[in-house]
């Protein structure tokens, strides 16, 4: 069984989350914390710590789970609603800002 954990409408873009899921994933969840610690894009990083937290926590009160045999087999960004904005330009245009944001879904399972 598995654990399955997710962070809705997060204010980033899809395709820049799915850059960050593609280093951690099939990696232990002692693994993943330690490479995004070190990675460069801060934000999301630390938004899938505690993701990853998140479900180490709930492993940790169901007593079914070793914590540490945990491994992230799922992790995925879905596109979420986009904010449509106007951002106004020269000589009375207006140029459309798309505002993507994403779903994150992480599954834990054990090795």
């Amino acid at each position: 069984m598995a654990i399955t954990v997710k962070n809705r409408r997060v204010g980033i873009a899809p395709r820049k989350v799915r850059q960050v899921c593609d280093l951690v994933r099939n990696k232990k969840a002692s693994e993943a914390i330690k490479i995004l610690r070190f990675c460069e894009k801060k934000e999301i990083a630390l938004m899938l710590t505690k993701l990853i937290n998140s479900g180490l926590a709930i492993a940790a009160d169901s007593d079914k789970y070793d914590i540490d045999n945990l491994v992230l087999t799922q992790i995925f960004a879905d596109e979420g609603p986009t904010l449509k904005r106007v951002q106004p330009r020269a000589q009375g245009r207006a140029f459309r800002v798309r505002k993507r944001s994403s779903h994150v879904t992480l599954e834990l399972k054990e090795a």
